[in-house]
């Protein structure tokens, strides 16, 4: 699986002009799962997710993680972070999971973050409209394979 975090100050989602979920401070991150992925790699990203220590302390350092600063979580799913661009111009998708398969992580991985922090997410498969206004900027990229 993999993630791209962001740090935001507000974050929100909508479906078809009708907002859906919507956080103040917290984390924006999209999900990608590959047909290989289960429970070991939500475990792993939900770990990283909840403890990633990117919020300002006292002594403005990165030093606090998302509940620690009463923040939310926005989750949204995203196959393209399976894309392949290294070759053409058209990206390939076939590292991403058939959508039975990710929709089942995708909301594994919610429900384990859930039971730490408030959690909302998007529409499965729903071609989504995502406004955030990041802070920092702060963009992590996470993958539970370790890949990079």
């Amino acid at each position: 699986m993999r993630a791209a975090v962001q740090r935001v100050s507000t974050a929100s989602v909508s479906v078809a002009g009708e907002s859906i979920a919507r956080i103040d401070r917290g984390l924006l991150v999209y999900v990608g799962v590959a047909p290989d992925d289960g429970e070991a790699d939500v475990q792993y990203l939900a770990d990283k997710i909840r403890h990633l220590r990117i919020f300002p302390d006292a002594a403005d350092k990165m030093n606090l993680d998302v509940t620690q600063v009463g923040g939310s979580v926005l989750v949204i799913s995203a196959f393209s972070l399976l894309a392949d661009a290294r070759q053409g111009r058209r990206p390939a998708f076939d590292a991403a999971a058939p959508p039975d398969h990710a929709k089942r992580l995708y909301e594994r991985l919610c429900e384990v973050l859930a039971a730490s922090m408030p959690v909302q997410t998007g529409r499965f498969a729903a071609m989504m409209q995502v406004s955030s206004t990041n802070d920092g900027p702060i963009h992590i990229l996470l993958d539970s394979r370790r890949l990079f």
